[in-house]
């Protein structure tokens, strides 16, 4: 399709407007008619899309969307929410800033081995839980996901969708490692920033009379549900078959493509996208059948935090699809070929579409540069300082929005269900322009000129 006007994007920026907004506004309300305002968003989508282009166009649209998009991402979060939620952490340690500083270190590096959903699942609840005891500590979790659920998953493929694109299409799998200057670059500004604001908040706990346990001369924890760790290593390796598969002749047919099932007109769905599918879920659900429910119970584990992620990402996977349409048209026309302007336009688009997409749309742009050396990719050779910058573009700035990557919001629906307040979708964009924003700008100054 060519020429998607700018006005079916409304539909988009008006369901962010209504997740922005309407929790401010009448927050009993939207918390019970949120599925009915999405549908709604998604209506107002449809129907004038299928006025302008037919209805078998915006049932392939539409399909296409949620076959090959929106399932392995709400299987992936949903798989990893389960099986994070089946292991509990007891002991006695205490929320200090020292000790809030180091896991959010342990955390971001562990996000390139296991993804960011993964890291951010798994070390979610240990954080509020060594914090329960203070009032102060809506910026720890807002670090958080900073650093663990975007900026950590910038090493290898595996660490955020983007870079596992990437891979499909070429790119070495320990190129990402070139990142690794970069990241920890940011590490030393962020996490020295994050100290001395936890440091503050945490003598103004204490000066509030707010003391937590201490009362034992060595810090002791016990892991319940370790085994679970077996079914995130399955998900983790769901994931890289799912970028490896499609390379294996197995899995193609004669004329190169896919092994696919069909589903409706030109959508199918991918037998290693099946089999990744299949593989997370039976790592969820053999997670549930081998832990005690007393695991769970003290995780405060409900389900009311994917609920809310799969409702609302529906919709935004849906609505996105003009802007999305309008991008890959228009990308290679926009005049960007110097790393800083990768890594900008890369980042502004990845804080509120899929940064996947976003990512493929420009390492095609840069494979037409003609790079005389670079990187071979299946889309041409691309400058290694400019899929340097498209990399950390799509990676570090899905951190600027609740949107931006799928833990974010999973952070916060969790956070805020124990009781944390976290700061509301603007406010949280008004945290990102004072502490991200800053280093963005000293990246590409010193990295992407």
């Amino acid at each position: 399709m060519e020429n998607i006007p700018l006005w079916l994007c409304i539909p988009f920026a008006g369901l962010l407007l209504s997740i922005a907004i309407m929790p401010l506004l009448k927050a009993e309300w939207w918390g019970k008619n949120r599925g009915w305002a999405v549908l709604a968003w998604s209506i107002l989508f449809i129907v004038p899309f299928a006025v302008k282009y037919g209805a078998g166009a915006t049932a392939e649209t539409v399909l296409e969307c949620l076959v090959n998009d929106y399932l392995t991402f709400i299987v992936l979060l949903f798989g990893l929410f389960c099986v994070s939620g089946n292991i509990n952490l007891e002991g006695d340690l205490v929320g200090s800033p020292r000790m809030n500083t180091g896991l959010l270190a342990v955390g971001t590096l562990l996000s390139s081995c296991i993804g960011t959903t993964g890291a951010s699942m798994l070390l979610v609840r240990p954080m509020i839980q060594m914090n329960s005891w203070r009032k102060n500590k809506s910026h720890i979790m807002v670090f958080f996901i900073f650093l663990i659920s975007n900026m950590g998953g910038c090493l290898t493929p595996i660490g955020d969708p983007p870079l596992l694109m990437g891979f499909m299409r070429g790119v070495p799998f320990t190129w990402s490692l070139h990142l690794l200057p970069i990241l920890i670059f940011n590490m030393v500004i962020l996490l020295t920033v994050f100290y001395f604001i936890d440091r503050k908040a945490y003598r103004g706990d204490i000066a509030l009379g707010m003391r937590p346990d201490i009362s034992k001369p060595t810090t002791t924890f016990k892991i319940n549900g370790l085994h679970n760790i077996i079914f995130m290593v399955m998900i983790v390796g769901a994931v890289i078959l799912s970028g490896v598969l499609p390379g294996m002749k197995a899995f193609q047919k004669a004329d190169g493509s896919v092994v696919s099932i069909p589903v409706y007109g030109d959508v199918s769905l991918s037998v290693p996208s099946l089999i990744e599918i299949l593989i997370i879920l039976l790592a969820a659900f053999l997670s549930f059948m081998t832990t005690k429910s007393e695991v769970r119970t003290k995780n405060h584990f409900t389900w009311s935090a994917i609920q809310e992620v799969a409702v609302l990402f529906i919709g935004i996977f849906v609505t996105m699809q003009p802007a999305l349409m309008i991008l890959k048209a228009k990308g290679a026309s926009l005049g960007l070929n110097k790393p800083f302007e990768m890594f900008w336009a890369t980042g502004a688009l990845s804080s509120f579409l899929d940064n996947t997409p976003t990512y493929l749309v420009f390492l095609t742009t840069a494979g037409t540069l003609g790079a005389a050396k670079g990187i071979a990719t299946t889309v041409g050779t691309v400058a290694a300082k400019m899929l340097l910058a498209i990399s950390c573009g799509a990676v570090f700035m899905g951190a600027n929005t609740y949107i931006g990557n799928a833990p974010n919001f999973m952070v916060k629906s969790i956070s805020d269900e124990n009781g944390i307040k976290m700061p509301s979708f603007f406010g949280y964009i008004f945290c990102s322009l004072k502490y991200l924003i800053p280093v963005f700008i000293i990246d590409t100054l010193i990295f992407f000129l």
